[in-house]
């Protein structure tokens, strides 16, 4: 509820909303539910109990004859605990999970309502296909053999990369996991998810500073902070339930909390320093912060020693970020930084917390990799209280990235090589050469042939790229045909006019969600597209990965409603259209001819996902931890007694070794003061043994009672052998050693678990003892630097900041220097950024779908500072015109605020229904248009790109704003 209420009455509806008959009218939540199509007579049964969340009475209960199930919220990475209540097969009620150490009994707006999705009016109902420019009810039947043919004759045609995979962060760790298996059987890597556009940025550059791309602590922890530094991030509205976590450290340490943000948010309200800076200039901020702490010696020097490499090349590039050039370049006055950053000295050990405020954007990864940087400069890693607490957007956003629906690794960040090709071959029990044949191949410019399951896929950030560009610039053998959005909202990427004109040109457009999204009515087309309705995952079963790396297991509440199917039974539909279901599912246990056993899945990643320690956590275990949540410890989340007793909660990955290893789960990252077996770790030996002569490996310093104290490279059968350590090894486990590459096996691609067995048994980090490296030499920048964006308000600094040369990566030209050098600055004044509401998340399809929330946010707005409002003579409350450079632009309702600063723009990227000022509503098939519609912020939003993972730029672009 963005706006203020008066007389508890909801604010006017746009003309164009559904509660036509009311549209003059204010409206109260009567009203609204009447005027929804929502007959509250009609719905008294699921109403009584739809919008309140009361804690279970026992003996009402058991009168009752309710069943109580235990699930996780679908929205976002907190990974709330919901119980559900269940009567006769039908979802009554609900209530928070008391026992969550997550959500600890709290619910949001949105995981209060979640029930809903068990009733939704507005949800797909049976698989349609538009035929005509109607929408046409079609049989499931009918639907994958149309579907499919169209595939595979655009397969004979083009090759299997002109057809396009795009995943979910929305599914379970096992329906990721089997999506991107299909997608190699199909023969592809053109496959990808949210994480491209929402993390990437965050995965490749913390993965390249220590190890691994995670979250290394956890919400939790941050209990034990004594300061708390949130950049680019709005938890408050985001992840609700996280601000518990937050403001506990802050009342109960006295922490302070820092926030950085161009907006004066909702978390920023709880803050004891609110920075405001300009979109885009998070390193010169990071810098300025570093160039006080080093001016001052406030800098953790023996952590540096022992544990960090290349900081001295930071050193050298902080020099120039004095406070005169970073208020200059930021805007923040350098008094007020040196007054955070001697906070943050003072205040350790202190946690920081970043969101997509600082990753969207065209170097995101530096960003990132400076806020690594100044942790590791504090000293703050591998510490309780510390950590770089990296809030995760959806719900399994972790687990898909984790499980490799992405278009440039497989499951387990193994990549693509040769190498990561074999050894999931093993685990699949597959012929390599037959996988390999499934993929095209192309001649390079050397004039060699080469295969494209080594090449890098087309990210999801741009598929429109992939259908509109010439295929002579890429290196796609043919442009994109087909398109499968399976669980994805279109209205959360960039470039909305183009992104229509790519949905109109392609062969087909297949939607596979339990609501139609904008997909189904952004587009023109009158034929060729087709909408599959997916059950919720409160109609299946499975694991979900929390941001804190934690997994958790959610039982079934109801069976699929309607039509609807669960997203691995539709795989396996398509495997049998495909001809190929018998090996995708060779060692996958069936429960009839369409439905995978979940749990066989989560053994099947088990079998191969030693990298992240994905190996660990069975089924088993899960649902014991899941069923014992009352004994885990609400700081430290380690089971104290009960069945689970010495466990952290959820197996936090690396869980090394195999679940009958029983190792506990890490919770916080590269934390030597515990002996590995018990959950320490130390820096990953990732980058080699040295660089240019400097030493790569930790300086006298180990986890706990580990055998080798000092630095270790990452363990193999070699030097098992070396160490005398291989009479360690069973018989069983030489021999699974012996058939992969013998010596050369490493404890990645030991399918036995015998060397991290060994290791560990040792109290070593099976992936050795290394130093964080704070520069990444592999990069475009290995040093982090400022660079300004491509649609820069401030051409002063283009020559001092310049962007990058334009690129060829991911199959695709990418243009950078080639836009900044034009000058939109004069026309288009405003920096325009965006951010998400507690009432909605994602692209919003779903939410507004749901009456319980869309009656709290009836309208997509854009926030205007006070003076630019006067200046441009725009009226709190009334519509303007919000075009970007491009000439994408929006129609939305003005609110003018203080939030934002001047010459700064803000809008909610969740709405979808509305084009350039064209409500598309009679477009949405019958009975499934979402109660609120809206504007996409997105359709105003421009090109760019980061320059290591491709992430979109929608933090700092421009705009002009004009009263409509």
């Amino acid at each position: 509820m963005l706006r203020k209420k008066t007389n508890g009455v909801a604010r006017r509806p746009q003309r164009t909303s559904i509660l036509s008959e009311v549209a003059e009218k204010s409206v109260d939540r009567r009203a609204f539910l009447r005027g929804s199509g929502l007959a509250i007579g009609g719905l008294a049964a699921i109403s009584a109990t739809g919008g309140t969340v009361t804690q279970a009475n026992a003996q009402t209960a058991a009168a009752g004859a309710v069943e109580t199930i235990k699930s996780i919220c679908t929205h976002c990475s907190v990974g709330c605990t919901v119980v559900a209540e269940v009567e006769s097969g039908v979802w009554t009620g609900q209530e928070p999970g008391y026992d969550s150490p997550f959500n600890l009994g709290a619910h949001c707006a949105k995981g209060a309502s979640v029930r809903e999705h068990a009733h939704g009016e507005r949800r797909l109902k049976y698989p349609m296909k538009k035929e005509g420019g109607e929408w046409k009810r079609i049989s499931w039947a009918q639907a994958i053999d149309e579907i499919g043919d169209g595939m595979m004759k655009i397969r004979e045609e083009s090759g299997p990369d002109s057809v396009y995979w795009l995943g979910s962060a929305k599914h379970s760790n096992e329906q990721a996991y089997l999506f991107r298996k299909f997608a190699a059987y199909w023969g592809t890597n053109n496959v990808d998810h949210q994480a491209r556009i929402c993390h990437s940025t965050t995965v490749a550059g913390v993965a390249n500073t220590w190890g691994y791309g995670a979250m290394t602590n956890s919400y939790n922890d941050i209990h034990n902070s004594k300061s708390i530094f949130i950049i680019g991030g709005n938890p408050a509205e985001a992840h609700p339930v996280s601000l518990l976590h937050v403001l506990k450290a802050k009342e109960e340490n006295n922490a302070p909390l820092i926030v950085c943000d161009p907006r004066f948010t909702r978390t920023a309200a709880h803050a004891d320093e609110y920075v405001r800076f300009r979109p885009g200039t998070d390193v010169a901020l990071v810098w300025g912060l570093l160039w006080h702490i080093f001016e001052n010696g406030w800098e953790d020097k023996e952590f540096i020693r022992t544990r960090v490499w290349g900081m001295d090349q930071i050193r050298t590039e902080v020099k120039k970020w004095n406070p005169e050039e970073v208020e200059r370049v930021t805007g923040a006055p350098g008094e007020q930084l040196r007054r955070v950053a001697r906070t943050l000295a003072n205040n350790r050990p202190g946690t920081v917390i970043w969101c997509m405020g600082g990753t969207q954007h065209t170097n995101g990864n530096n960003n990132t990799r400076a806020y690594c940087v100044l942790q590791l400069a504090l000293g703050n890693m591998g510490t309780e209280g510390g950590g770089t607490n990296i809030f995760r957007g959806h719900d399994n956003v972790q687990g898909a990235t984790d499980l490799g629906v992405l278009s440039h690794t497989l499951p387990g960040y193994y990549g693509l090589s040769a190498g990561a090709w074999a050894h999931w071959a093993r685990v699949w029990e597959e012929d390599p050469e037959w996988l390999g044949a499934q993929f095209a191949k192309v001649t390079g410019s050397d004039g060699k042939e080469k295969s494209l399951q080594n090449l890098k896929g087309i990210p999801v950030s741009r598929w429109i790229d992939g259908v509109l560009e010439d295929p002579d610039n890429m290196d796609n053998p043919d442009k994109v045909r087909a398109m499968v959005l399976w669980g994805h909202a279109p209205n959360s990427q960039t470039r909305g006019p183009e992104m229509k004109t790519a949905m109109e040109k392609l062969d087909m457009l297949v939607v596979v969600d339990p609501y139609p999204t904008v997909s189904a009515v952004l587009h023109d087309r009158t034929d060729g597209c087709y909408l599959l309705p997916a059950a919720t995952q409160f109609e299946t079963r499975g694991s979900v990965t929390a941001s804190n790396r934690s997994f958790q297991w959610r039982d079934k509440v109801v069976d699929p409603l309607f039509e609807a199917k669960t997203d691995h039974v539709i795989m396996a539909m398509f495997a049998n259209k495909f001809g190929w279901a018998d090996r995708l599912f060779r060692n996958i246990e069936m429960e009839d001819d369409e439905t995978p056993n979940v749990e066989s899945i989560t053994r099947e990643f088990n079998k191969g996902l030693w990298t992240i320690g994905y190996t660990g956590q069975s089924p088993e275990r899960l649902k014991l931890h899941m069923a014992n949540q009352h004994t885990f410890d609400r700081t430290t989340l380690k089971a104290v007694g009960g069945p689970a007793d010495g466990d952290y909660y959820g197996l936090p990955w690396p869980c090394w070794g195999t679940a009958e290893m029983g190792h506990p789960g890490t919770p916080n990252l590269y934390d030597m003061s515990k002996p590995v077996s018990e959950g320490g770790l130390t820096f990953r030996a990732r980058f080699g043994v040295e660089r240019d002569g400097d030493n790569l490996l930790a300086e006298g310093v180990y986890s706990k009672n580990s055998d080798i104290q000092d630095g270790y490279p990452e363990f193999t059968m070699q030097m098992l052998m070396d160490l005398g350590w291989d009479g360690d090894l069973t018989d069983e486990e030489r021999a699974a050693i012996d058939a992969v590459a013998g010596p050369k096996t490493n404890w990645k691609t030991d399918l036995s678990g015998g060397i991290q067995r060994v290791a560990i048994q040792h109290e070593c980090a099976p992936f050795g003892n290394a130093k964080a490296r704070a520069v990444v030499w592999t990069f475009p920048d290995p040093i982090p630097v400022h660079r300004e964006p491509l649609y820069t308000p401030r051409r002063d600094l283009v020559k001092d900041y310049p962007t990058y040369e334009d690129r060829h990566d991911y199959r695709l030209p990418t243009l950078y220097a080639s836009i900044q050098k034009q000058d939109f600055s004069k026309d288009y004044p405003i920096v325009l950024t965006s951010g998400r509401l507690v009432e909605y998340e994602g692209g919003g399809e779903e939410s507004r779908s749901n009456p319980w929330l869309a009656e709290l946010q009836q309208d997509m707005f854009v926030e205007i500072n006070t003076r630019d409002a006067n200046n441009l003579g725009v009226r709190d409350g009334k519509q303007v015109w919000v075009e970007g450079p491009e000439g994408g632009k929006v129609k939305v309702m003005a609110m003018v605020t203080e939030r934002v600063g001047e010459g700064v723009a803000f809008m909610p990227f969740h709405f979808g229904g509305h084009y350039q000022g064209k409500d598309l509503r009679d477009k949405y098939p019958d009975g499934a248009d979402p109660y609120v519609l809206g504007e996409s912020s997105n359709t105003a939003q421009t090109y760019g790109y980061d320059s290591v993972t491709q992430m979109q730029e929608t933090k700092c672009t421009l705009c002009k704003i004009w009263a409509a």
